[in-house]
């Protein structure tokens, strides 16, 4: 009976290999196409060449006052849309500094005493030396007489007018205007777009 089942096990084995065998080689065949193609192709391209360039720019003017004995200060801007372009620039002078310079070369020069008159015409100045028991000159006396002189004086004390309400200095004015300028520009520019 062992000759019977081991001689089973060996026809299943045969078959299940032949079966294999065929069928690896049913997958495995190629496919050959054989053809030929003859063609002319004729083209005719219409083509546009689109050149991207940078965007306009308004480039602000460049305005240097450094390294100069000017009491000058810089000021540029510029503004840009995708029509138009828009820049600016000027000087502003700095009175402030003008003040110093002219009470230096006062006191350079000996003259002490104008030169602590003209730093009097500040209305910080002023206060303070008042505040400090030694008020400015005022017509030539100092010390008291000049103190005397001033509080009779009333109307020609720096920034002191009464019964009025606060004026604006030259600064003032200028950066008043300034902004004007500025925010017409940007409001122009706007109403173009």
């Amino acid at each position: 009976m062992k000759i019977k089942k081991r001689s089973l096990y060996i026809f299943v084995a045969a078959i299940i290999i032949t079966w294999c065998y065929f069928a690896v080689q049913a997958f495995s065949e190629t496919i050959v196409t054989d053809s030929t193609t003859d063609s002319t192709v004729k083209s005719n391209i219409d083509s546009t060449t689109t050149v991207f360039s940078p965007p306009p720019s308004a480039i602000s003017p460049s305005i240097s006052a450094a390294n100069s004995d000017l009491c000058t200060v810089g000021v540029s801007g510029a503004v840009q849309t995708q029509i138009l372009g828009f820049s600016a620039g000027k000087t502003t002078r700095d009175m402030n500094c003008e003040k110093l310079k002219n009470a230096k070369v006062l006191y350079d020069m000996g003259m002490k005493v104008a030169a602590v008159s003209v730093m009097c015409g500040d209305e910080r100045v002023f206060a303070a030396m008042m505040n400090a028991g030694t008020p400015c000159p005022f017509d030539g006396l100092v010390g008291l007489p000049a103190k005397e002189a001033w509080s009779n004086n009333e109307h020609l004390i720096p920034g002191h007018v009464p019964g009025e309400k606060e004026r604006w200095d030259e600064d003032d004015k200028n950066t008043a205007k300034s902004a004007g300028v500025i925010g017409g520009l940007f409001l122009a520019l706007l109403f173009l777009l």
